[in-house]
């Protein structure tokens, strides 16, 4: 009679622990728990990503060279002034008599000068200003390439973020199940030595603890490769071992189905780049144009020489001025090829932004289905979950009338715990889905 008293005290306690187990682990993934002070929220790791990470830096230089570009371009409307500087030593030096008036020296055997001079472009039919444009248009490419880095950046950080979230609550409910098995096997072994268990039993007992054993094994390496791509991400060295919150609770996009693809096209960043780039091509292709038009430009120099007759070794003042015109005649039609060349870019990009355009579409549809299955399975894990406590209340009721052995208790012990892990998994996946169709929108998740 004290057995049977015993027996069902302990499994009413297993069965309180297991079924407030799963409630706090139902909970703490529905809301957010409070954070502890050493682990991170998701906005802060995407924040540090997207700051701090190396492609980030790349993009953000590669736009700095493009201002350097645009400065280099204006730089054509600016006049160009150098200095030169000559010193001669000529021979024989050529004289000339003439009778009744002497010999004359026609120049002298050292001849010195030095000069500065000015060249200007006065007007180049639009080259420059195409110029300016064009590198422009280059950085403007290089803004977009950078939002776009960030955005993978982003998407990529939630998906370790949940990644490591699922592992950690993982390993928490198979410490959980461990826990439980253990202070059923001491009960069972307790009750061997009675005479009322069966060595089957403790050996079935303990083959599951060492079966759940193996599976946390298995978590615990996964959790730390996950860490340490998480610390690589970070920047961070791989000795820490980072701790992510409980952060579910994920507004889904409020699009109307009728217009999810334009505003697709609107916002993301491979359609922008790609407009951007028909544009800079349709600019090289008004560059390569230009490329057959005169250039009128204005040159000066003035400085100071000897030579000058009739004292041949006094540095003299001089000067000169003037404009210059170059007219292309025959290029041996370079030109021609060389804007075909252009026009296939053109065509070539229009294409390509179709083809992104398909890939969006088809991005966009796959990432909504994947979030409305993942609402699915929530609702169903939700549903299996509460089955299975009822199912173990029932067990429960049959293991104290004697009606199931211990080993089917442990069954739909088994199921509780497996059902919260679905559930976790299930609301992991429905958050991640959720961000990824944020990103397929081309809405900022960073």
């Amino acid at each position: 009679m004290n057995n049977k008293i015993n027996r069902k005290s302990f499994f009413s306690a297993l069965a309180f622990m297991i079924f407030l187990n799963s409630i706090i682990v139902g909970q703490s993934l529905m809301d957010k728990s409070k954070p502890t002070a050493d682990s991170l929220s998701l906005r802060s790791m995407i924040l540090q990503v997207v700051s701090t990470y190396p492609s980030v830096k790349i993009a953000e230089e590669a736009i700095r060279n493009a201002d350097s570009r645009i400065s280099l371009a204006k730089t054509g409307y600016n006049p160009e002034v150098d200095m030169t500087a000559s010193f001669a030593n000529l021979g024989p030096v050529t004289k000339l008599s003439i009778p009744s008036f002497g010999t004359f020296q026609l120049y002298p055997a050292n001849n010195y000068s030095a000069s500065v001079n000015l060249r200007q472009l006065i007007y180049d039919f639009g080259r420059t200003r195409q110029n300016i444009e064009l590198e422009n248009e280059n950085k403007a490419i290089g803004e977009q390439t950078l939002e776009q880095v960030k955005q993978k950046l982003a998407l990529y950080t939630v998906n370790n973020f949940y990644t490591l979230l699922y592992l950690q609550a993982a390993i928490k409910i198979k410490d959980e199940q461990i826990a439980a098995l253990n202070e059923h096997l001491q009960y069972i072994e307790k009750v061997m030595a009675t005479g009322s268990a069966t060595e089957y039993q403790v050996l079935t007992t303990k083959v599951k603890i060492s079966t759940i054993e193996s599976q946390k094994v298995d978590l615990m390496a996964a959790q730390t490769a996950q860490q340490a791509a998480l610390n690589s991400l970070l920047g961070n060295d791989n000795a820490g071992n980072p701790v992510v919150r409980n952060e579910l609770t994920v507004a889904p996009p409020v699009v109307q189905s009728d217009s999810i693809l334009s505003y697709a096209y609107h916002n993301r960043d491979e359609v922008l780049i790609n407009e951007k780039k028909v544009t800079l091509a349709e600019l090289r292709y008004g560059m390569t144009k230009l490329q057959n038009k005169p250039l009128l430009s204005l040159q000066a120099s003035g400085g100071a020489k000897n030579g000058y007759i009739p004292y041949l070794n006094r540095l003299t003042p001089n000067y000169v001025i003037g404009m210059g015109l170059r007219v292309p005649l025959f290029d041996g039609m370079k030109n021609k090829y060389y804007l075909s060349q252009a026009q296939s870019a053109i065509t070539t990009l229009s294409y390509e932004s179709e083809f992104t355009k398909r890939n969006i579409s088809n991005e966009v549809f796959e990432s909504e289905a994947l979030m409305f299955a993942a609402s699915k399975k929530v609702s169903q894990s939700e549903l299996q979950l509460k089955q299975a406590l009822k199912a173990y209340s029932l067990a429960e009721t049959s293991f104290n009338t004697g009606v199931i052995t211990n080993l089917d208790l442990l069954d739909a012990n088994t199921s509780v715990s497996e059902s919260s892990l679905m559930l976790l998994k299930a609301r992991i996946d429905y958050a991640a889905c959720v961000y990824k169709l944020k990103a397929a929108l081309g809405e900022r998740i960073y």
